[in-house]
């Protein structure tokens, strides 16, 4: 009785205003994520926008009595609390990645059943698009799980190049492209569910080749693709089935992953086609010399503890040692005991810090730092210089001189922190091994003004408090 009340109401006109009305909803709440005080407001209001498009789908459609569907949202939503209860925040990135395949798979299947004239037209738009689904969204699953699996070091983080591999990648999408014209143009005389197939195996070799060699410096850039490709692939999988809804949340989700790319990419001074085609991930050996790991006891009662006590404006810059090392809630009391002592501290927070964008701001947010305290590298790169002392935590690449200063390594160009022209450098960072991308930092080098904690940064930094 109740659906039928609802099939009633529910006209393709009546549809399509609460399609948009959902639409703005999800746009206004990705909005307010963007700031602290309503992020958390905002995640709701686009959840439950999305949760509402569901029961609107329902109904709309009559599927509402086909029970397997509601055994699958229990499956699902069962798995997504246990995600949330059991994931750790320094496994957010894989985490992300995962789903974004999640995402991407989902569309693939939506994509293969229209092009079956399952559940819809098989007209000639109807077959494009399904295919492109088809494609885009298995791109994006395999490329989703290597990405994951690189993060959480089940594969390994630095590029893995075959032979001949910038020939195999032009060469498979060369061939994905045409298998998407054989399969709209394709006769009678072909099982459709072959060509869907053929599609898939092709688009999971070419998605597993292309990220592969991405290596772990530009996977934030990486990541923030794989995002807008699964909002791209369930607009098209929402154009094969002619769902407004779908094309358009998708929609909003592929813009905002595109535009995320594009941020991610200026902020590393990278041309995405390069670092598709890995040419700026290359790792060289390491030329570190064998360096003296400086004791910690020394460094922090000798003239480090001086310098803590006497610095007046002080700029802590996080990184992912920081995260490894779950320090946020200790770099945060360090922050409070320099406060106490009179100093103004403020956290620099580069774009690419972590292993996806926001990382850093989020682990931070945790351990209940003032979002006003963060600060964007263009608005406190020039403060490094006045700056008394320079904490970093952590952190390697994303204040290595040799992103500004050195051509040829993996970071050549890449905008950093200017935490080098600090006059006074602490640095907690568990060794003295290059960064992520394996180039060297000559700060470890420097011979004056510069003090090394080395070791896991919970303990370090819990030492020095103990001691101060």
């Amino acid at each position: 009785m109740i659906n039928l009340v609802f099939m009633v109401a529910i006209t393709d006109t009546v549809y399509y205003i609460v399609c948009g009305i959902l639409a703005v909803i999800v746009l206004t709440g990705i909005y307010l994520m963007s700031k602290v005080k309503t992020a958390a407001f905002g995640n709701f209001l686009s959840a439950l926008a999305i949760a509402f498009g569901i029961v609107l789908t329902l109904v709309k459609y009559d599927i509402i009595p086909v029970w397997i569907l509601y055994i699958g949202i229990a499956v699902g939503f069962l798995i997504g609390y246990y995600l949330a209860v059991r994931v750790k925040m320094i496994e957010m990135p894989q985490l992300v990645a995962f789903l974004n395949g999640v995402g991407g798979a989902a569309s693939a299947i939506v994509g293969f059943f229209a092009y079956l004239g399952i559940g819809t037209d098989s007209d000639l738009f109807s077959k494009i698009t399904a295919l492109l689904a088809i494609a885009v969204g298995t791109v994006t699953f395999f490329g989703s799980m290597v990405a994951a699996g690189k993060l959480h070091k089940l594969i390994s983080q630095k590029p893995i190049i075959l032979p001949f591999h910038t020939i195999i990648t032009v060469g498979l999408f060369s061939v994905l492209i045409a298998s998407i014209i054989f399969g709209t143009f394709s006769g009678h005389n072909t099982i459709p569910s072959l060509n869907a197939v053929a599609l898939v195996v092709i688009a999971a070799l070419f998605g597993l080749v292309f990220t592969v060699r991405v290596g772990g410096a530009d996977m934030p850039i990486t990541i923030s693709l794989l995002n807008s490709l699964s909002g791209v692939a369930g607009a098209i999988a929402g154009l094969a089935i002619k769902d407004v809804l779908l094309v358009a949340v998708g929609g909003i989700v592929g813009a905002s992953g595109l535009l995320l790319t594009q941020i991610m990419c200026k902020a590393m001074n990278r041309r995405l086609w390069t670092i598709l085609l890995g040419k700026t991930t290359a790792i060289r050996k390491s030329q570190v010399s064998a360096l003296p790991q400086t004791d910690l006891e020394e460094s922090s009662t000798a003239v480090p503890i001086t310098v803590l006590k006497t610095a007046k404006k002080v700029i802590i810059v996080p990184g992912y040692g920081m995260a490894l090392a779950q320090a946020q809630h200790l770099v945060k009391a360090l922050a409070d005991r320099l406060s106490e002592n009179g100093a103004a501290v403020k956290y620099a927070i580069h774009p690419v810090a972590g292993r996806m964008p926001g990382h850093m701001n989020v682990l931070l947010c945790e351990a209940d730092v003032d979002y006003e305290d963060l600060y964007e590298m263009a608005d406190i790169n020039n403060e490094f210089a006045a700056a008394d002392l320079t904490i970093i935590v952590g952190a390697n690449d994303v204040v290595n001189p040799a992103a500004r200063d050195t051509d040829g390594t993996p970071i050549s160009g890449m905008p950093i922190l200017n935490a080098d022209h600090c006059p006074n450098i602490v640095i907690f960072n568990y060794d003295l091994k290059p960064g992520y991308a394996g180039v060297d930092n000559p700060l470890y080098k420097r011979k004056e003004g510069v003090w090394l904690a080395l070791g896991d940064a919970a303990v370090t930094i819990k030492n020095l408090l103990e001691k101060w």
